[in-house]
């Protein structure tokens, strides 16, 4: 049975609700660490070094997807609240194509400036080579890559959370299915990796075209348009919390990537990769949650129920809290495992990879509210608040912490960067809550 944007939420229908996009992001997730089990265990560390190296450039360059889905999909929510699903629809079309647009021109630019970035990140030789490698067979898939990630906001909007999730996990499936054929018995090596990632890419980026460019069920289909400047303009804003985070984490990566080889070397690289793939899981509920309730705050802030808004902030902040506790305890009871499960060919890799992660998970109690945080005031489009949290939590206090702690602590400054930085954004976050709560009565 459906559930409608305009009904209340309990708890079990809330979670009802957010579950495809959760398990969505999950799966997501677990297709990329899929890739990095792949290319650790039957490739070697060097390669896995080369795909930490430069998928930070790769994501950086996606950010693109990630703004117009989830700045666009808080205006069109908004605008199916105030009953003009034709403008709604309208909307929608005209992100689809600007960021299909977009997006064959920064995968081209991508697949000229690989080779450079990877230099500038200090790559030589055989990491190089295969930073080279990975990243132009990526870009192939890039502009199908961002429309998945816009597909992925618009499938909630849309009203049909499911389908987003079946297409993900088919994109997923697919992706691993061919990891293993391509590099363990095909033996094509990191080629086969990026090969596998772009087929995936193209299944969840295309889909979704042909099934809202034709008659569906849905609240949105693709068709005529027209230049809406404003619209887009707002898009940007909205999104722009998105946008600064996803090119803030590709900075802040690459910071943390060249600061690992400053002090521990390649090791370091490798190392930072494995507890950042298991990081992307334990992340994505959080991630997964944040896009599944956004079009049900920016609905009902478009409809004025200011109720249903308050209830679906209160229980939104009781089930981070639940997870956060859930996820820091977990994932320190299955640290010796994963790292084993990715490095443990290596014994000096898997010590420096069981430490870091152990300090890394504890981040786990705070993200989420931050995550959440960025993610309410976007759905509320108040692009410039969501983004300033975004922009400090992922830039600001993630370069002041990398770059100031190894100073005192050497490698150990590194792993514990993240924890300061987001306990300094939940500062900011908590604060900015506290004082916008009478304008959107949420409170």
């Amino acid at each position: 049975m459906s559930i409608s944007l305009s009904e209340h939420f309990t708890y079990k229908k809330l979670l009802r609700f957010v579950f495809p996009s959760i398990v969505m992001m999950i799966f997501t997730s677990i297709y990329s660490v899929v890739d990095g089990l792949f290319v650790s265990n039957f490739v070697g560390k060097t390669a896995l070094a080369a795909i930490n190296l430069i998928m930070p450039f790769i994501m950086g360059i996606s950010a693109l997807g990630f703004m117009m889905g989830t700045g666009g999909s808080a205006i069109v929510a908004k605008t199916l609240g105030e009953k003009k699903p034709e403008k709604a629809n309208s909307y929608f079309s005209l992100l689809v194509y600007t960021t299909a647009i977009g997006g064959l021109i920064l995968s081209s630019l991508g697949m000229i400036f690989t080779p450079t970035i990877a230099r500038l990140l200090g790559a030589e030789g055989e990491l190089l080579a295969n930073c080279t490698v990975y990243g132009r067979i990526s870009f192939i898939s890039m502009t199908a890559f961002m429309l998945q990630n816009v597909f992925q906001s618009f499938f909630v909007t849309a009203g049909k959370p499911k389908l987003g999730l079946y297409v993900i996990i088919s994109a997923g499936i697919t992706n691993m299915v061919l990891d293993f054929l391509f590099i363990t018995v095909f033996h094509w090596g990191i080629a086969g990796a990026a090969t596998a990632t772009v087929c995936g890419e193209f299944i969840g980026g295309l889909f979704p075209i042909f099934y809202f460019s034709r008659n569906n069920s849905s609240l949105l289909k693709l068709g005529k348009t027209k230049f809406y400047g404003k619209v887009l303009l707002r898009t940007c804003l909205n999104g722009s919390s998105e946008l600064m985070t996803n090119v803030s984490s590709s900075i802040v990566s690459s910071l943390y990537n060249l600061q690992l080889m400053k002090y521990a070397g390649e090791n370091g690289v490798a190392a930072y990769g494995a507890v950042m793939y298991v990081n992307f899981i334990f992340v994505s509920i959080f991630l997964g949650y944040s896009i599944g309730s956004a079009p049900l705050v920016s609905y009902q802030y478009g409809a004025g129920g200011h109720s249903e808004l308050k209830n679906l902030f209160q229980k939104s902040l009781r089930l981070i809290a639940i997870w956060g506790v859930s996820l820091a305890t977990i994932a320190q009871i299955l640290t010796p495992y994963v790292t084993k499960l990715f490095v443990g060919y290596d014994s000096t890799l898997s010590a420096m990879t069981q430490t870091g992660f152990r300090i890394c998970c504890l981040v786990y109690l705070i993200n989420g509210f931050n995550i959440f945080g960025s993610s309410f005031f976007t759905a509320l489009n108040n692009g410039p608040l969501s983004a300033l949290i975004s922009f400090l939590r992922t830039l600001i206090f993630q370069i002041a912490s990398v770059l100031v702690l190894p100073l005192l602590w050497g490698i150990m400054g590194i792993w514990w960067s993240v924890n300061v930085a987001e306990l300094l954004t939940i500062c900011v976050t908590v604060t900015l809550l506290f004082l916008q709560r009478k304008r959107y009565h949420y409170s």
